[in-house]
């Protein structure tokens, strides 16, 4: 078993599919059968059920892939140790952010430090908040940023920025010919929400709850994965929605979109890591570069 055969296996297991592993690895169909075959047969078991066109994970792949993950997390940490003792500035680091952070507050900045260190290369993930959190305390990512808070003691969380929350509606919504809205009408509406899990979806939540209302008393009839897709949604029917002011600006400024006068409780953005991995200069570079 090789650390090239295990880098190989865990790129199938994630596309579930040879030829895109092949592709996104640079590397031959036949190079990437060939190391699942030799993993396979050395140890008399089946990785994977071969279904049709697809493959999924057997038992035995599922606890392979567990092992193989920490295993290149750590040699990954490894050569980024010994990079830094060497006082080089080359490297990676890899981002996990949040989609509000990753599409409207951290773009102008991978380009500030890029042109600081072009040698330093930048890989950044997209997901929600729990899953930024579950790449840092996986070795996945070097560094996290969320919305919102979260309760893991294995994860450091710096507040880097604020972020307003805003109620946003169509111009054909009732709320835009009524009095001004107030916190008891939240109830009132129908709303098209982020999913559990989402750092928007929870601090709407909270601010929810601050203003004296239960959130399980919202009627959410439809839950989107992505900001854009719940600006949509807004843009056409009845349903409200909260998203960041920044996510908002967009429709408002082209006439699509309006922001209702409620005041929610800001939130932070946070800037999180694991408390016992090794750190690189690259990473901390990155992370100076945010903070000022």
């Amino acid at each position: 078993m090789t650390l090239e055969q295990l880098r190989i296996f865990l790129a199938v297991a994630e596309r579930e599919h040879i030829t895109r592993a092949a592709e996104a690895l640079n590397l031959t169909q036949s190079t990437v059968s060939g190391a699942i075959n030799a993993l396979e047969n050395r140890h008399d078991v089946k990785l994977f059920h071969r279904i049709g066109r697809r493959i999924e994970l057997t038992e035995a792949g599922k606890i392979l892939a567990e092992e193989a993950k920490a295993i290149v997390a750590r040699v990954n940490a490894a050569e980024a140790a010994m990079a830094d003792l060497s006082g080089t500035r080359r490297g990676t680091v890899t981002i996990f952010a949040s989609q509000t952070i990753a599409s409207y507050w951290l773009p102008q900045r991978l380009v500030r430090f890029y042109e600081r260190f072009p040698q330093i290369e930048l890989r950044l993930q997209v997901g929600n908040t729990a899953q930024c959190t579950k790449a840092v305390l996986a070795g996945d990512a070097d560094l996290g940023f969320i919305e919102g808070t979260i309760d893991e003691p294995a994860v450091s969380v710096e507040p880097i920025a604020n972020d307003r929350l805003v109620v946003i509606v169509s111009h054909d919504h009732p709320w835009v010919s009524q009095p001004p809205v107030l916190p008891r009408d939240l109830d009132g509406t129908e709303w098209v929400l982020r999913e559990p899990g989402s750092g928007t979806r929870s601090s709407f939540e909270q601010a929810v709850r601050e203003l004296g209302l239960n959130p399980g008393s919202l009627r959410v009839p439809i839950e989107l994965p992505s900001n854009e897709a719940i600006c949509a949604a807004v843009e056409a029917g009845y349903l409200a929605t909260a998203v960041s002011e920044m996510v908002a600006q967009a429709g408002v400024n082209a006439g699509r979109l309006r922001i209702m006068p409620l005041e929610l409780p800001s939130r932070e953005f946070s800037l999180i890591r694991h408390r016992e991995r090794h750190r690189t200069r690259a990473s901390d570079a990155f992370r100076e570069l945010v903070i000022t």
